[in-house]
């Protein structure tokens, strides 16, 4: 079987098991699966030193849950690698506790249900100011065709990332692609100034309990005037609402929307110490406030915890793996 059709496999399990709104990163190049034959579902991992790191929790049915997890960590011990697992959901940690995992909460995803989503009233009039201004100032955004050039985004995305600096890294394993052989199932919305491009907004579908589609990579050029990826969102929205979708997510961000209450009776101390620390001073080491205020201007409907999870004890070692695998460091 090769790589494409693989792919493909993997993206109709993601699709049937998967109630998670990130779960569509879980297909990103690089990534490895693990099965078990006669289970329903697969967990999705990247190699690190000592450390397999697990994107979300199995994506697997009901009944080969736990099994599958437990194979998971018996294959993982085989190799004398421990696991780590990040942007579980709250089903997931409370599996994982289970397990012997110490599990904190890391973080947040937001959403807005769809049916009930309005820009009107007080509360959003310099959010719908901004989009007018975009457009006012020739603004063009529209959905790119099946198998159009990618060319116009890699554009953008050079130009971003040169205007970060360059000791800037594009992230990796939990933010999205554009390429590759499932990102066909992606939606994207494409802003230009006259015949330039200059912004887009790439969407990746949701399935389980909450479907629609999940906002995903956004990147814009220096040039761009305000408003460009709010015009761009705006624009997106109003699609896929014509289409009756039911939810548009924004995706994690780390170390916001953290709440005692929702810790798991197996949280570590020190982690939490950690993570709230970053919550207050960490904006030099990753951008979660501006992500917030960005997200929050939507006025999401729902907020989800996400967790990050050590199987046994969490070491530095790990931590450190772990940036490296999301390309942090």
């Amino acid at each position: 079987m090769g790589p494409a059709r693989e792919a493909f496999l993997a993206a109709d399990v993601v699709a049937a098991r998967a109630d998670n709104p990130s779960a569509f990163l879980a297909l990103n190049r690089g990534n490895l699966q693990y099965t078990e034959e006669g289970r329903d579902g697969l967990v999705v991992y990247r190699r690190s030193g000592r450390y397999l790191m697990q994107f979300g929790g199995p994506f697997a049915a009901e009944q080969d849950y736990a099994a599958l997890l437990k194979s998971f960590l018996a294959f993982a011990a085989a190799q004398r690698r421990r696991v780590v697992a990040v942007q579980l959901q709250r089903r997931d940690a409370e599996q994982y506790a289970e397990h012997g995992f110490t599990v904190n909460q890391i973080g947040a995803s937001y959403a807005v249900h769809l049916p009930d989503f309005t820009l009107r009233g007080g509360k959003f009039m310099r959010l719908r100011n901004k989009i007018s201004r975009a457009f006012r100032a020739g603004l063009k955004v529209s959905e790119c065709e099946p198998g159009q050039s990618l060319e116009p985004l890699d554009l953008i995305d050079r130009d971003w990332l040169r205007s970060k600096g360059r000791h800037v890294r594009p992230l990796q394993f939990l933010v999205g692609e554009h390429d590759g052989p499932v990102q066909a199932r992606r939606r994207v919305f494409l802003a230009r100034l006259g015949d330039e491009p200059i912004g887009y907004i790439s969407y990746a579908p949701v399935h389980g309990s909450r479907p629609g589609w999940l906002h995903d990579l956004s990147r814009r050029r220096a040039q761009a005037p305000p408003g460009v990826m709010e015009a761009v969102n705006r624009t997106a929205i109003e699609t896929f609402t014509a289409e009756r979708a039911q939810w548009l997510h924004f995706g994690f961000t780390p170390f916001v929307g953290l709440d005692p209450a929702l810790e798991m009776p197996t949280a570590h101390r020190g982690v939490g110490r950690v993570v709230s620390w970053l919550s207050e001073h960490g904006e030099r080491l990753y951008p979660s406030a501006s992500q917030l205020a960005y997200k929050e201007k939507w006025g999401p409907h729902v907020v989800l915890p996400e967790y990050l999870a050590f199987h046994g004890r969490p070491r530095a070692g790990a931590v450190w793996r772990l940036a490296r695998v999301t390309n942090a460091i």
